[in-house]
């Protein structure tokens, strides 16, 4: 499996460093450059390309503007000098959002999680494809293993995955979204606000399911939810 990418940026001594850095990958394949966002976005519209570098703020358009002009928009690591365009690339579901000067090891970060999701995306993950979740927060995608799980809470728009040992993540999306993209043998709704981890079911009583370290409830339209784990055990 190797990656088709493109970088796009206006200053040569950028493009050169991230030529230099794709090199070390095997895993990807740099079949062009440009230094103007122009030619880069009229390459775009007819050629296939898996990853593309782009810089932001670039002279005739801008990396944001670029990306929103694609109808097919390869995966999008975005390169800038500068911190407020982060909630942007945010809107544009970029992969990641790397500041300059670009660091090696940052690089290499950003090129994995690249990686992975295209793996993720096209089926083809080492690991079983039900395993792992995808969702953008703090200006980025999130990785988040499945198994880690503890619930999911929704906070209207937005919904929070909580974690075990770990910060809680909040993404923007609907509880119903995620709930499709969740195996569901391993995940079930059992309230507006709330989907838990079947596997991490301690008891239920009373309409209140135990988890490892939060009861929840069970609202009137999950009931048959119940049901059915009691007739499993």
């Amino acid at each position: 499996m190797v990656l088709k990418c493109i970088a796009i940026d206006d200053e040569p001594l950028a493009l050169k460093l991230i030529s230099g850095y794709v090199s070390r990958f095997p895993s990807l394949q740099l079949i062009r450059t440009f230094d103007d966002a122009i030619s880069g976005a009229e390459y775009l519209k007819s050629a296939h390309v898996d990853l593309l570098f782009v810089d932001i703020n670039m002279p005739d358009i801008t990396g944001i503007d670029l990306v929103r002009s694609l109808d097919i928009k390869p995966i999008v690591i975005f390169t800038t000098a500068y911190r407020n365009f982060a909630y942007e690339g945010f809107e544009l579901e970029a992969l990641d959002y790397i500041l300059k000067p670009i660091d090696f090891k940052r690089f290499e970060k950003a090129v994995e999680k690249a990686v992975d999701y295209y793996q993720y995306k096209n089926k083809q993950e080492a690991e079983p494809a039900d395993e792992s979740l995808y969702v953008f927060s703090e200006y980025r995608m999130v990785k988040v293993d499945l198994n880690t799980i503890e619930y999911i809470e929704s906070m209207e728009d937005y919904i929070k995955i909580h974690v075990t040992n770990s910060k809680t993540i909040l993404t923007l999306m609907p509880l119903k979204k995620v709930l499709e993209k969740l195996p569901a043998d391993k995940f079930q709704r059992i309230h507006r606000s709330y989907i838990v981890p079947v596997g991490k079911i301690r008891s239920i009583q009373n309409r209140k399911i135990k988890l490892t370290d939060i009861e929840l409830p069970v609202s009137e339209s999950y009931l048959d939810f119940i049901r059915n784990w009691m007739k499993s055990k």
